[in-house]
């Protein structure tokens, strides 16, 4: 469960850094989002977006997007890098079967 706070605060923190790889301009992405160019570029500066701000940016940004969509998903894989495995060998044996 913290991974995935950890993986959503990330993201949170890398909205600047998507909005430059996106390639869209700031009011482009304001407008879509139904706020204010100038609020954005606050937001934008001070990191405060809100959960609701950070959906609909990821919304816009990944729409058409494939060097987005692509970043997410290596962080994504980033974070799954933690995770515990087990080989096939184990998981047969953790489970009873032969």
């Amino acid at each position: 469960m913290i991974d995935i706070i950890e993986s959503y605060q990330k993201i949170k923190k890398s909205i600047p850094d998507l909005l430059e790889i996106s390639g869209y301009r700031n009011d482009f992405v304001a407008k879509k989002i139904g706020m204010k160019p100038t609020y954005f570029s606050t937001k934008k500066q001070r990191g405060n977006w809100t959960d609701e701000d950070v959906k609909k940016i990821i919304d816009v940004l990944t729409g058409q997007n494939e060097e987005v969509e692509n970043y997410l998903m290596l962080e994504q894989m980033r974070s799954l890098e933690k995770e515990d495995t087990m080989t096939l060998a184990e998981f047969k044996k953790k489970a009873g079967w032969k």
